[in-house]
């Protein structure tokens, strides 16, 4: 099968539910498409993908992935242009990164034909649901998961890949007040914390429900061994300006690569700002900031794009940042990348496919 030649069987929604979308008051998460994209993995062979209404899916009670937790995903955005094109933001970086995962999840690699033109096909169909409201979007949730109906721990025989898609506005409304971690640990060296791996996430709920309850928003973590060196901030990559310079944890086996980080360092470098990734030092960060030099905090991700931190919280003090105005690095590129995602500027990556609609 090509992407050019695969056409995917489809049974359409006998009414859609677009009625129900009002452009001007998106909740993140809530609202979703008429369609999803199915594929299952049985016999050792993907089967012919399918779109069908989006809907609830029967499982066994011994659905191996409730129990072994045998569970990928990855998350996406298109946005809809001035003229009315959409653009799939940087597709086949999150391809090969549901690919990798997979990898490290024992679990079968989906091929680029199923998932490219299952998005596509998807797209097409459900077009209507990309916003065209300013700061929205299409987010798209590709997943896989183990189906064998047996209780046993091996890796699955039987997997599901599917797509569904979401209208989205933003998903924080403000700037993040966020704690250092000092105790619990999100991913160690030799573990799955480069997966996207839904126990990465499971794992990650109480200490994060933990600081919200003191009244933060999200948390740092740090290393596992120490808890000396930051790694993420919440679910988001996590960069800091320090006397000019972007200074961001290096991508390894305990942090994920993320694609709007990868983008947003791309984007900075081109500008002619210093970035250097490496290990970041909680203390680096604090004694910057008691110095006057760090600049700006934020985190990068799909859902987020780029997320403003307003203070650090580390040992009982709440170190308060400059304010979001003033902050020139993150600003300009948060916009830089807003204008090739929407297509109002050229997009010299080739990180934007458009939709044929």
């Amino acid at each position: 099968m090509s992407v050019d030649t695969l056409t995917i069987p489809t049974q359409r929604v006998a009414k859609s539910r677009i009625s129900e979308l009002d452009y001007n008051n998106i909740e993140f998460g809530k609202i979703f498409s008429d369609h999803m994209l199915v594929a299952d993995f049985r016999d050792g062979a993907w089967q012919t993908p399918e779109i069908v209404p989006y809907g609830n899916m029967p499982l066994s009670p011994a659905t191996s992935a409730l129990h072994y937790g045998q569970s990928i995903f990855e998350g996406m955005k298109a946005y809809r242009s001035a003229e009315g094109e959409i653009l799939l933001f940087r597709p086949y970086d999150n391809f090969k990164r549901l690919n990798i995962s997979a990898q490290r999840m024992c679990m079968p690699e989906i091929p680029e034909e199923i998932f490219m033109q299952g998005l596509e096909q998807l797209i097409r169909l459900d077009a209507a649901w990309v916003p065209p409201t300013a700061g929205c979007a299409l987010y798209l949730r590709p997943f896989m998961f183990a189906t064998d109906d047996f209780i046993g721990v091996r890796p699955s025989s039987n997997y599901r890949f599917a797509v569904f898609t979401c209208p989205v506005g933003a998903y924080y409304g403000q700037p993040l007040n966020v704690a250092i971690e000092p105790n619990y640990v999100r991913s160690a060296e030799g573990g799955a914390g480069f997966a996207k791996a839904a126990g990465n996430y499971g794992a990650a709920l109480l200490p994060a429900r933990k600081m919200q309850e003191r009244g933060y928003h999200q948390l740092i973590w740090t290393d596992a061994c120490e808890h000396k060196y930051i790694e993420e901030s919440g679910t988001m990559n996590v960069m800091f300006v320090i006397d000019n310079v972007l200074v961001t944890p290096a991508a390894g086996t305990t942090i994920l690569d993320g694609i709007t980080r990868k983008s947003v360092l791309q984007l900075a470098r081109d500008m002619g700002i210093k970035v250097e990734e490496r290990k970041v030092a909680v203390e680096e960060v604090i004694t910057a900031q008691k110095a006057g030099k760090l600049q700006e905090a934020f985190g990068t991700g799909t859902a987020a794009t780029i997320a403003q931190i307003a203070s650090i919280h580390y040992q009982d003090t709440d170190y308060e940042l400059p304010p979001i105005e003033s902050r020139r690095v993150s600003n300009n590129v948060a916009a830089a990348l807003d204008r090739i995602k929407t297509g109002q500027d050229t997009d010299p990556y080739n990180w934007v496919h458009k939709i044929s609609l």
